[in-house]
This record gives structure tokens, C-alpha cells and sequence, in this order.
């Protein structure tokens, strides 16, 4: 059986990355892998951590890249993918407009699609934008649906999807944070391979991690956020660590309201083994990504959501992430009282993670190998 990957940023590789690796170790599987590099700086660092080589890489990112230039030119090069190498079944991830577009050509030439990470809604299209109509459309293309959770199951039987083509396997970016992390805890070699600027910058302070990146907050939205990390910053038992994101709309306002804080260190985005030991070693999480509030609890890290809604609700559910959106006065008092009350954070830090344990990817893998 030939089983195309197709992929093109950071997060999806990182959450494909375990399932890649189940797919070269099975026997009776030709594993291909398709990058469109829709995020390529980013990209490329996930690719070497977990020596994943690509197949086919599109390189289709160009500075200022519109969505509909970004879906033409995908569906393009993808359509050509297909045609030269006729795969059996193609695998996409979660909600990128490169997830979206591999169904839809996928669609146009019959061949059959797996969506790893279906079922998440917010039920408002613009929110987040476009990635809530990325995965609502991919869903209705494919025919095998791998939710993390029952509550994504249960949006898609909501959407009408067949029961029988929803599998619940956990979401596997738990497995591979997990390997990493356990890397790093073992590993002596591999942590000398961290950037040692972000060695140096963990000291006895308080750390909060930082990240941004989501289209519905730039803008007013990212001032008032960087607003709230000032005073946050002004704290003496705190320190705030922001891996920028390289989108000019996010580092615009980063720059010109943090920079020069003294508690406020403003890095370049890091590779994924970076990262993982930045959330390892932080108090609390301030972020907009969805998968780090799936990662965070896992690592018993309180996360504080830079949005209004969500799709992974099972997280409120559980007590390990809360909405603060993009006012000020919400994301400042969320962080005190999570670097104040003890009780508080010791509730958010102890809740069960609900995104799974760590074999996702071998659940994806029995299905797939007794679906053909």
C-alpha cells in the first residue's frame, strides 16, 4: 500500500512526525511525504529534529502570500504530486489551507483521504479564520476521520459524518512531545544541541512563555496583548520569554511596545526541541496556538488562551487552559492570580490532560493497515 503525507508547517509536521515514523517502520507500507513548505524556515527545523525527508517539496512560500494565492498555486503543484505518484491513500492534517486544498485535489482525482486531527469546531467560520473552514471542508472530503477526542467525534456526527469512519485515537502531538521531552530528560547530547541563548536565559524567575501568531488578532488586538505583557513584565519575580513569529503583522507591534524590557526577552521563533525545553522549564503559558494548549497539560503548564473561543474545549473542560482573549485587563488578571494563588495554580497545573496518552499514532496505524 503507497500512502502519501501531505504536510506544510511547523505544527502539522510536528503532529505527523510520530505518525511518519509508525508508516517507515511497518512492513507492506511505501511511505511518501509531500512538504508544500507553506511555513518553510519553520518547517525545515521540525523535518531535521525528527530526520524526516521529504519526497516531494513544493516550496510554494513567497513573501506577503494572500490565501487565495497561497490555495491556487497549492492545488497546482499538489494536483501534479498525485498524477506522478498515484498514491493508495493520501494523509492530511488538521486545519491548514494545505490540509484543505491536498482533499480537495485529492477529491478531483478519487483518491481516498484520512484526516488526522477531524472533528474540531468553534462553529464560527471567522474564528479562527480560515482554519475553522479549512477543517470543516477537509472533513467532508475525507472518508477516514482520526478524532483526538470523543467531543471531536461527536462534532462530526453533528456534521453528518458516518460513525464508522470516526476512529478516536488521542491526539498525537502528545506523542511527540513526549518523545522529545523523554530525549531531552535522557539525552545529555541533545541538550547540548539547545540553542544556548535560551539556556541562559532560564534563571530562579518566574518564567512565562509567550507565543502569537492567529490572523483574528492582528492588529488593535496584538497592541492591546503586548499592552498586558508590559505589565505583566514590570513584575521583579517575573520574566517573559516571546519567540517571535516572523509575520511582519506580529513583529511589528512586538518590536515597537517590548523591546527593551528588561524582563521581556524577545527571541526568534525556535525549532521544536527549543521549544519543548522552553515549556518544560516555564511557570505558565500565554499563547493564541492550538496545539500548545493540547502540549502544555501534558507537561502540567497552565495555559492562558489569547482568543474568545476555542475548538479544543475539552481543555476548559478540564481545567488546563483559559480564554482571556485579547483584553488587557483579562490577561493581566489571569496572570496574577496564576503567579499569586497558589491553590489556583496548582489546580490548572494538576488537571488531567484529555488530549491523550501518547499511542495515537499506533491506533492511526492499525486502523489504516486493516482499512485496506
Amino acid at each position: 500500500m503507497k500512502i502519501l503525507s501531505i504536510f506544510g508547517t511547523r505544527p502539522e509536521a510536528i503532529k505527523m512526525a510520530p505518525v511518519i515514523k509508525a508508516l517507515e517502520n511497518e512492513a507492506g507500507i511505501e511511505s511518501l511525504i509531500c512538504v508544500t513548505a507553506q511555513h518553510r524556515d519553520m518547517l525545515d527545523q521540525v523535518l531535521e529534529l525528527f530526520n524526516i525527508k521529504p519526497d516531494y517539496d513544493l516550496d510554494i512560500m513567497t513573501p506577503n502570500q494572500n490565501l487565495i494565492d497561497l490555495t491556487t498555486v497549492c492545488l497546482k503543484r499538489l494536483n501534479e504530486v498525485l498524477s506522478d505518484c498515484i498514491p493508495d491513500r493520501v494523509l492530511v492534517h488538521g486545519d491548514t489551507t494545505t490540509s484543505f486544498v491536498a482533499a480537495l485535489a485529492c477529491y478531483y482525482s478519487k483518491i481516498p483521504v484520512a484526516h488526522i486531527e477531524a472533528g474540531l469546531r468553534t462553529n464560527n467560520i471567522y474564528s479562527p479564520w480560515p482554519e475553522e473552514m479549512n477543517r470543516r471542508l477537509t472533513d467532508t472530503i475525507c472518508d477516514l476521520h482520526f478524532a483526538p477526542t470523543q467531543k471531536a467525534k461527536n462534532n462530526l456526527l453533528q456534521n453528518g459524518i458516518p460513525e464508522t469512519s470516526i476512529h478516536i485515537t488521542g491526539n498525537t502531538v502528545i506523542d511527540a512531545l513526549l518523545d522529545i521531552s523523554n530525549r531531552i530528560e535522557k539525552k545529555k547530547d541533545l541538550v547540548q544541541s539547545i540553542n544556548t541563548e535560551i539556556l541562559t536565559l532560564i534563571n530562579e524567575k518566574k518564567t512565562i512563555l509567550v507565543t502569537g501568531h492567529r490572523r483574528e488578532n492582528f492588529g488593535n488586538a496584538f497592541e492591546e496583548i503586548c499592552r498586558a505583557l508590559v505589565i505583566i513584565a514590570d513584575r521583579t519575580d517575573v520574566q517573559i520569554i516571546y519567540p517571535v513569529h516572523l509575520n511582519p503583522n506580529v513583529q511589528e507591534p512586538v518590536t515597537r511596545i517590548l523591546s527593551g524590557h528588561t524582563n521581556i526577552h524577545l527571541v526568534q521563533p525556535q525549532n521544536y526541541l527549543n521549544f519543548v525545553y522552553l515549556m518544560i522549564h516555564s511557570f505558565f503559558i500565554i499563547t493564541d496556538s492550538g496545539g500548545i494548549q493540547e502540549e502544555a497539560p501534558a507537561l502540567g503548564k497552565p495555559v492562558l488562551v489569547l482568543r474568545d473561543v476555542t475548538e479544543r474545549t475539552e481543555g476548559l473542560d478540564a481545567g488546563t487552559i483559559k480564554l482571556v482573549g485579547a483584553d488587557k485587563n483579562n490577561i493581566t488578571d489571569e496572570a496574577f492570580k496564576l503567579l499569586d494563588d497558589k491553590l489556583t495554580y496548582k489546580t490548572m497545573s494538576n488537571a488531567h490532560n484529555p488530549y491523550g496518552d501518547g499511542q495515537a499514532s499506533s491506533r492511526i496505524m492499525e486502523k489504516l493497515i486493516s482499512e485496506h
